[in-house]
């Protein structure tokens, strides 16, 4: 006897019983499944390709960073950490895992901070919070090969325990964040431990292939090794705030694939509206080191809601100054405050030093220069015979000041050898010479550059 049902309807009947039938079977694997240290514990990876770098590391600011060297399971690795404040505290202090694969560590920490690109983690830093940078396996001449996520993320876990011990540090503080990759090892070394105070991630992947697969040193095709790899097997292992965020407009599909994945209290997932993989990070951080701040209780106190991050977004930039440190001029027996990023150029023909950023970036920090140079006169003079006998043509403001018991003269003007660009001069006067400070920058920068200008001519003293 014929079925009343039709064979039209019982073929996709068949094929929806196995779906859910996989489905299901998907799930009791995971509820059996070990945990992420366990099964990482009986796992060696196999790399298909054999691969690292010499790259020289950089030279930190004095006082600011210092390079140290941390243990891990192949030896030791090289980092940037923030150096003693000296108040005899122990400090909040976040590790920061920049996106990318160079895995090793560069002038990134005292580089220019782009309101729509900050992948240096800048805010943390102008907050006061401590940092380190972390370079890994393979990178900068370490020990090892580039492994992927895989042995680096054990590296994550070793730069914990070292800035633990740090003893400005405290050690019941470390936050953990990161960007694209660096949001990804983020991610897997949060599941291994519960070390870390609370985990930023912004624009991680939940499955290691939507990352760049030219990058990788290990078979894809190896299940194992992807799964080893990819943080949406093992969200339900984290056992600390994780926050999981990142644009609209970026890899939204990973954070909603996370979300879908987790049981777990512990994971705070959005995505931000009208935003990108990269604009999310500079707004962001700056709220998330907020957080920090605040964060001083015996329990974790950091609450995140999609409103805030908004409301984050909508905040005006925040433009901060570069990194300065005094600096002594013998020629003129001087003393001031100069931008890390810029070097002594040498002393010109004219007895003058010119301070300039090594390289041609387009900002402020990198596009403004300053030249120092002295003068012999007869006699002291005003602000009007100085503005007549050299020429300080379209004065846009002047006014004098005092220094170190000495008048100075300050004007502001458009170059007048270069009318694209700004120019602010500080005269300093003595009996028999005057010192005289050029500071320039593009006029598109000047409402920015201004601050840092000040900040220079207000530190300069004489011996």
């Amino acid at each position: 006897m014929k079925s009343k049902y039709s064979s039209k309807l019982i073929i996709p009947a068949i094929i929806m019983i196995l779906i859910l039938t996989g489905c299901a079977s998907e799930e009791t694997g995971d509820s059996e499944r070990q945990s992420f240290a366990e099964e990482r514990s009986g796992f060696t990876t196999t790399l298909t390709r054999h691969e690292n770098s010499q790259f020289a590391i950089p030279t930190p600011p004095p006082g600011v960073f210092d390079l140290v060297h941390y243990e891990s399971e192949v030896g030791r690795l090289a980092a940037f950490v923030s150096s003693d404040p000296g108040d005899g505290e122990r400090h909040p202090l976040i590790i920061w895992v920049a996106g990318g694969w160079g895995y090793g560590i560069s002038t990134l920490p005292w580089s220019y901070p782009e309101w729509d690109n900050d992948q240096t983690g800048s805010a943390f830093r102008e907050a006061g919070i401590l940092m380190m940078y972390p370079s890994f396996r393979g990178a900068n001449g370490n020990p090892g090969y580039f492994e992927t996520m895989f042995g680096d993320v054990d590296d994550l876990l070793a730069a914990r325990d070292f800035a633990a011990a740090l003893p400005y540090v405290d050690p019941d503080r470390i936050y953990l964040g990161g960007h694209s990759t660096g949001a990804t090892r983020v991610l897997l070394a949060a599941a291994l431990t519960d070390e870390f105070r609370a985990v930023f991630a912004l624009g991680a992947v939940s499955d290691i292939y939507r990352h760049n697969q030219a990058q990788f040193t290990f078979d894809l095709r190896d299940s194992q090794e992807r799964m080893m790899r990819s943080p949406r097997y093992w969200v339900n292992d984290i056992s600390v705030p994780t926050f999981i965020l990142t644009g609209q407009h970026s890899n939204s599909y990973d954070v909603r694939d996370i979300e879908r994945q987790s049981t777990n209290d512990n994971i705070h997932t959005f995505v931000v509206d009208g935003a990108g993989h990269f604009d999310v990070l500079a707004p962001i951080t700056w709220l998330f080191a907020q957080k920090i701040l605040a964060d001083t209780g015996a329990s974790v106190n950091i609450q995140v809601t999609a409103e805030a991050l908004q409301a984050a977004m909508a905040e005006p930039p925040v433009v901060p100054l570069p990194i300065m440190l005094p600096h002594y001029n013998q020629l003129f027996e001087m003393s001031f405050l100069r931008p890390v990023i810029w070097e002594d150029t040498g002393i010109t023909d004219a007895a003058a030093v010119v301070y300039a950023s090594p390289y041609h970036e387009d900002n402020f920090w990198y596009a403004s220069y300053m030249v120092a140079e002295a003068f012999g006169v007869d006699e002291k003079m005003t602000a009007a015979e100085f503005e007549e006998a050299w020429g300080f043509a379209s004065i846009l403001a002047h006014r004098e000041a005092q220094s170190d018991g000495r008048t100075v003269y300050i004007w502001e003007a458009v170059s007048s050898f270069d009318d694209s660009f700004f120019e602010k001069i500080a005269l300093f006067q003595f009996d028999s010479y005057i010192v005289l400070f050029a500071l320039y920058t593009p006029v598109t920068y000047t409402d920015l550059a201004m601050p840092m200008f000040e900040r220079i001519i207000s530190s300069i003293s004489f011996d």
